[in-house]
């Protein structure tokens, strides 16, 4: 994700530190010294043990999550997935949180983008999409894969 669309997004000024766990199969990436990190990317791919059925009862989880707080339906260029604000006790803080399940040479990847805050002004739900378009595009930079394919 590059720091200048999060930082646009978010709003978020102060200095990050960023870590990076995993590979191409799985990983995430967040600052490891906040409480509560401003962003968290996280993703996983069928294969190298991970099942497709299990990639799919992970999408299935996370359809029935966003259902709950009437999350918006990605375009379809972005595979299958939802984007929405999630307001639950059960969170130490409201994320805004986007999902998606999608292909890259012909293999299924998952990508979840959680935000902490989103800028006064923005539109949240919009710059969770587009911060989504971007993730895929760098995913398939990184791994040599083109999404949507």
């Amino acid at each position: 994700m590059p720091e200048q669309a999060f930082r646009l997004v978010s709003g978020v000024t102060e200095p990050l530190m960023e870590k990076t766990y995993g590979g191409e199969s799985s990983g995430e990436c967040q600052d490891p010294d906040a409480s509560l990190p401003p962003l968290i990317v996280t993703w996983l791919w069928a294969g190298e043990g991970t099942s497709q059925e299990h990639l799919d009862y992970l999408l299935d989880s996370r359809r029935q999550l966003y259902s709950r707080y009437d999350g918006t339906t990605l375009p379809t260029d972005l595979g299958k997935g939802w984007a929405a604000y999630l307001s639950t006790s059960a969170l130490p803080d409201p994320l805004y949180r986007v999902s998606a399940k999608f292909r890259c040479d012909g293999k299924d990847r998952m990508i979840d983008i959680y935000l902490a805050q989103v800028a006064e002004g923005r539109d949240a739900i919009k710059d969770m999409i587009e911060l989504m378009r971007i993730a895929q595009k760098r995913y398939g930079e990184l791994y040599g894969c083109t999404p949507g394919t």
